[in-house]
């Protein structure tokens, strides 16, 4: 049973929440329902007095109603403003703990990390771009984390909601060597790969993939293959290199003839020419008895990242894979030859947002909630 506690003892948080688009809705969703809950049991008040996306902020001095916020935000007419918005969660009278959620994909919100942290804002994130961006951006937030005693929490960064980021920190923290990381990070290549078989063709997969909702509206950011390469630099930084993005080849899945498509139709109407490419490749590794899977990998011996398109033996833990899941195997100094193994749902609004959710309550616990 939870200790009892007291309001004084509640720690309390004044959010601010970047970009309520399908992640950031959820979120806000699942805290309207278990705010309460975390109130009565941990102890932790979280108070959402800031919304904010690319043109607008709503700003409030005292919670807003989570039952009905879009509605109040629909009529927000304040331009938004990044420093503002930090400074409105900095006004508050009672001793709460500033944080602000960054549920956006935006390389201009990035930009804003420092600029909070160095003010003593606590930063919560399911955006890659600070991560896998500017190694120069990335030391310097991670820097205030030690000099300023800030914390930085994204854990959604790589595979969502999968315990990814916290199972790579709490190996290094005790000692171990992460010698590669490997894995299918991709929910969208993930389902095209393992319904790519004989008789399909690779278009209609993709159509599929789009019509269902799992590929961006252009269908070219998923097969581009950057997004799995910002996980790999993210997870390249966690294993101690110090990697660009640029430095990470990436096999793009992209016919070059078809780059320059001015549109997202006119690509998924040309895509068809290319099948024959796609059905050789899949036939080539079905005589081999081996599937097609699109990877990222670490190897932190070499200080390479690499993203392609590879075969795999049937018997192999990628070849298991269904739907969207991603999977993640860790070699360690420990964990050698049988690797450490993450997989699950890696993708997906529901999921990521609880994963940032779970961040949330994490970060609490560095103020005396209970752990």
């Amino acid at each position: 049973m939870a200790n009892p506690r007291t309001k004084n003892d509640d720690v309390k948080l004044a959010l601010g929440l970047v970009g309520p688009g399908l992640v950031g809705k959820a979120l806000l969703d699942q805290m309207r329902d278990y705010l309460p809950v975390l109130r009565e049991t941990r102890g932790i008040d979280v108070s959402v007095l800031g919304i904010a996306n690319s043109r607008k902020m709503l700003l409030s001095d005292r919670a807003i109603d989570l039952s009905n916020w879009q509605q109040v935000f629909n009529e927000a007419t304040h331009p938004s403003d990044l420093v503002g918005f930090r400074d409105h969660l900095l006004t508050c009278k009672d001793p709460v703990v500033p944080v602000i959620v960054d549920c956006s994909a935006s390389d201009h919100v990035s930009d804003f990390y420092k600029i909070w942290m160095e003010s003593g804002v606590h930063v919560v994130t399911a955006n890659k771009k600070v991560n896998s961006g500017p190694l120069e951006r990335y030391q310097a937030v991670r820097s205030l984390q030690k000099d300023r005693k800030v914390h930085y929490f994204y854990e959604t960064t790589v595979g969502a909601g999968l315990p990814v980021i916290s199972t790579i920190k709490g190996l290094v923290d005790s000692g171990d060597r992460i010698a590669s990381v490997e894995g299918v990070f991709s929910g969208t290549l993930s389902y095209l790969f393992n319904n790519f078989k004989a008789g399909a063709r690779f278009s209609e997969i993709v159509a599929e993939a789009k019509a269902s909702g799992y590929t961006e509206p252009d269908p070219r950011d998923d097969l581009s293959g950057t997004d799995v390469a910002r996980k790999v630099a993210n997870l390249a930084r966690e294993s101690g290199l110090e990697l660009e993005l640029s430095d990470i080849p990436v096999r793009s899945l992209v016919p070059k003839e078809l780059e320059s498509c001015e549109t997202s139709e006119e690509f998924m109407r040309r895509l068809p020419e290319f099948d024959g490419k796609m059905t050789r490749l899949q036939e080539e590794a079905a005589r081999a008895g081996e599937v097609l899977r699109y990877v990222g990998s670490v190897d932190v011996a070499a200080g390479k990242g690499s993203v392609e398109l590879r075969n795999f033996p049937a018997s192999h833990p990628f070849a298991q894979l269904g739907g969207t899941d991603n999977i993640v195997l860790i070699r360690t100094k420990r964990y050698d030859p049988q690797p450490l193994v993450v997989t699950g749902p890696g993708a997906g609004a529901d999921v990521t947002a609880g994963g940032v959710f779970a961040d949330l309550v994490k970060l609490c616990a560095h103020f005396g909630a209970p752990s």
